[in-house]
């Protein structure tokens, strides 16, 4: 049976970024299996004017090889879009928009193999055996494992009865939230942001009353400055896998406003529609900040939310016939690496040990991850800015040679301590 270079688990942005830069790599031979039949990227907040929050350049492929036939702009080229795009004049694709591309890309790939459920990975001497729900077996000397995130449910709400919903299933769901009395969108983030301002957009047509509670103690923006914006470099993501892992843990608890906050643009539109309603004889809904969600019942027609002032800790409750979460995405250990854990590295919290290169094999050439790596690698492993970067970096450790040149440096600013500092530092003992 074929053995091929790598196979590739999960179909996301990253590694059907990589599927797209292999492509015309003779020597890289790689299949790329997805358990879905077609690829489909947060299909449940699609919103019709909602944007990426990165330039058309993080697309696939520009970062590595802006030559590459499957850019954005090419897309666009051969959708007849291009023109359109240029008037525009806004570096933001439409997130559907965005999706559409990826698609669009899928269907040109070779490499590309829809409807294959990963069920089991076992090693033998040839490398690893992939095998699917449908009994179809793979093989490849190395594994990319691009599974992804799953929506993450806050603790109060985990098991709990009734129509409770995550963001990630908005779109699905909306005109079934829509028809109930009140709504209440529970998150800190950029999803729950969208969420609120779709469901303001109709609050005095359909009627009910909406409620956003955050925990956050204000409507934090999206840090968007351009030297902030350098920590998406890698050099930043070198210079953070070498602090210890307490040091890298606090820093990504500080770092959330960089990639967890909202939109400056959505959250002025925020008020701007808030401010029209008001002016227009106002709307039912509440805006609470600093309240944590500690607890939440259901009754059959509605939910009784446990709630917790973090400010003033003074706990209180709130009634609601509809329940939307937004809080975020997890990553988890596909439960089919379980014959081959003991070739994995792991750190002292039971997650993967990711290397330079994005291995976490024992070895560091065997076994890769996409967007796994956030407690060794920094904010920006979910970035896709970084996801031509990382495949560049992936693609060069299989081959032992960069196709596609690796930038090492491009911040105007230090993150750690100069070399020359410390050369002067030593020369002057």
């Amino acid at each position: 049976m074929k053995v091929h270079d790598f196979v590739a688990i999960g179909l996301g942005p990253f590694n059907l970024g990589l599927a797209c830069l292999t492509e015309p790599i003779d020597e890289l031979d790689g299949v790329f299996l997805e358990a879905r039949d077609q690829f489909d990227w947060h299909p449940g907040l699609l919103l019709e004017d909602a944007t990426l929050q990165v330039p058309f350049l993080a697309d696939l492929v520009t970062m590595a090889d802006p030559t590459s036939a499957y850019s954005f702009l090419s897309f666009l080229k051969d959708t007849g879009r291009l023109y359109p795009f240029y008037i525009r004049e806004s570096f933001f694709p439409l997130r559907r928009e965005y999706n559409q591309y990826c698609q669009w890309a899928a269907t040109r790939l070779r490499s590309v193999r829809f409807g294959c459920r990963v069920t089991r990975v076992e090693h033998e001497r040839n490398g690893y055996v992939v095998t699917t729900g449908s009994g179809e077996v793979f093989r490849g000397r190395r594994l990319v494992l691009g599974t992804g995130t799953s929506p993450h449910l806050p603790r109060a709400v985990r098991g709990l009865r009734g129509p409770v919903i995550h963001s990630a299933d908005y779109l699905a769901r909306k005109a079934e939230l829509q028809a109930t009395g009140s709504i209440t969108v529970v998150g800190s983030g950029q999803s729950a942001a969208e969420v609120y301002a779709d469901l303001l957009a109709d609050v005095d047509t359909a009627g009910y009353r909406l409620t956003w509670v955050t925990r956050s103690p204000r409507f934090f923006p999206m840090e968007y400055t351009k030297l902030t914006l350098e920590m998406t470099s890698p050099e930043y993501t070198a210079y953070f896998q070498a602090l210890p892992p307490d040091t890298r843990a606090g820093l990504l608890h500080s770092q959330k406003s960089l990639h967890k906050g909202i939109s400056s643009d959505t959250i002025n539109a925020i008020f701007d529609a808030l401010y029209s309603r008001q002016v227009n004889g106002g709307a039912d809904t509440e805006l609470l900040t600093a309240t944590e969600l500690t607890g939440a019942a259901w009754n059959g027609t509605s939910y009784t939310l446990d709630l917790h002032h973090t400010e003033q800790d003074e706990d209180f409750t709130l009634t609601t016939e509809s329940l939307v979460v937004a809080t975020g995405y997890r990553a988890e250990i596909p439960a089919f690496l379980g014959p081959v854990r003991d070739r994995i590295r792991w750190d002292s919290e039971g997650r993967y040990a990711v290397s330079a290169t994005y291995a976490i094999d024992h070895a560091g050439d065997e076994i890769f991850v996409q967007n796994a790596e956030e407690h060794t690698h920094g904010f920006v492993a979910p970035d896709l800015g970084m996801g031509a970067f990382r495949n560049s970096v992936l693609i060069a450790s299989m081959l032992g040679r960069e196709v596609y040149p690796i930038e090492k440096r491009i911040a105007f600013q230090e993150f750690g301590v100069p070399d020359r500092f410390r050369a002067e530092k030593a020369g002057a003992r």
